[in-house]
């Protein structure tokens, strides 16, 4: 069978192109022929022209100029893409949409892209399954719209990735489809880890540029914890006081590495960690280059969604920082709840955090259960698309709905 993809694989977030990576790698081992387009039209991982600037700008538009910008930007690109993407469904068996955090209305951006590509399918009539999604709580009207055009494919699998996303499906759509609620691909990310071991004592901090957290966030912007230079620091000073080694790293977006480095700087300054305590990464240059860094430590704390699953996909815990919902929804889905940082956590509750976290390790069979369940979720989206099993009546889905379900 072949198999056309659609999320944003090649996004400076490396995290939304390792869970490409998980699904196309899963698929191709039952023999299936895979391609996976990005959303975005590209087609590698690069640093985005004038990505700040514009990021800055639309941060002083109202909603209404901000979407009637995005639109106007993205005009010319997505005719191109509709093209491309015609072609490319015409000579597939099936298409998948997913995962990662595609129904979200960041001022149309996704919402145009998704809703192209739903016209898309729509024309060719092919089988869709729309699978592990994450779900933003806040849609426009023209989102609303744009992302309804679903109700015009043959949508053969509907599944969001955790009780977060499935209470604003609901809230979306009301009458339906109803979706169920399927493992994040990313928890595959295992079977693509480095064969290395954790070193002990050593913490993975990931450090986001709060701008982005407050452009995309359902959470109050100053209830988020570790918004600043001085919040970080704060953080390194509980840990290294401690005993801990910590490595500063991103998940690959340029502005991300740069407020690391400029923490780092900040530290030295300070006189926190300069005793060999504390270490930069390089920016990850591919989601393999990701992984590589987060296989070194023994515990990762992040806001990063899939740095903290592929950190648990590794059996290495992690401490999320509360910013979305989607996080957590994963800590909540995984049983890790106790390891969410949620609104107003201090560093030194965080850092306390990471010492439980270490101590006590991941539970490997319940562990084994959710790579598994993960696994079996995707081979049943396989299933269904070959049309082995009808639409949302497999009795393994309905146990891995039960056994994911947060809300």
């Amino acid at each position: 069978m072949k198999i056309l993809v659609f999320n944003v694989k090649y996004s400076e977030n490396l995290g939304d192109g390792l869970l490409a990576d998980c699904i196309e790698e899963t698929l191709r081992a039952e023999g299936d022929e895979v391609e996976t387009l990005d959303l975005a039209g590209r087609t590698a991982v690069g640093t985005s022209r004038n990505r700040a600037l514009i990021l800055n700008i639309l941060r002083h538009l109202p909603a209404l100029l901000r979407r009637a910008v995005v639109t106007r930007a993205l005009a010319k690109s997505l005719k191109a893409s509709r093209s491309l993407w015609d072609a490319k469904i015409a000579a597939a068996d099936a298409v998948i949409l997913g995962g990662g955090n595609l129904f979200q209305d960041d001022d149309l951006n996704f919402p145009l892209k998704v809703g192209t590509l739903l016209d898309c399918v729509a024309r060719s009539k092919k089988p869709l399954a729309i699978y592990a999604v994450g779900v933003g709580p806040h849609w426009s009207e023209p989102a609303k719209r744009l992302f309804g055009r679903l109700l015009g494919t043959n949508l053969k699998h509907l599944s969001v990735r955790d009780g977060f996303a499935y209470r604003n499906w609901l809230q979306h759509f009301p009458t339906g489809p109803i979706p169920e609620i399927e493992p994040d691909p990313g928890l595959l990310a295992g079977s693509l880890a480095p064969a290395t071991s954790p070193i002990q004592g050593n913490v993975g901090l990931c450090v986001t540029e709060p701008k982005i957290l407050a452009r995309h966030a359902s959470r109050a912007g100053a209830a988020i914890p570790l918004t600043s230079v001085a919040d970080y620091l704060a953080l390194i000073a509980e840990l290294t006081g401690t005993g801990y080694r910590v490595t500063l790293f991103s998940n690959g977006a340029s502005e991300d590495q740069r407020l690391a480095e400029a923490v780092f700087a900040a530290a030295e300054t300070a006189g926190i960690g300069t005793a060999g305590e504390l270490a930069l990464a390089g920016r990850p240059q591919d989601p393999q280059q990701l992984l590589s860094i987060l296989a070194e430590n023994s515990v990762i704390v992040a806001h990063r969604l899939h740095a903290c699953i592929a950190a648990h996909a590794m059996q290495i815990p992690a401490v999320g920082i509360s910013w979305d919902g989607k996080v957590e929804g994963f800590f909540k889905a995984m049983d890790r709840a106790g390891f969410f940082a949620a609104a107003g956590t201090t560093p030194s509750e965080i850092a306390a955090m990471v010492a439980k976290a270490e101590r006590e390790g991941i539970d490997p069979a319940r562990h084994h259960e959710q790579v598994t369940s993960a696994k079996s979720a995707l081979l049943n989206v396989r299933s269904i698309l070959r049309g082995d099993e009808y639409f949302n009546a497999s009795p393994k889905a309905k146990k891995r709905n039960k056994l994911t379900q947060s809300v």
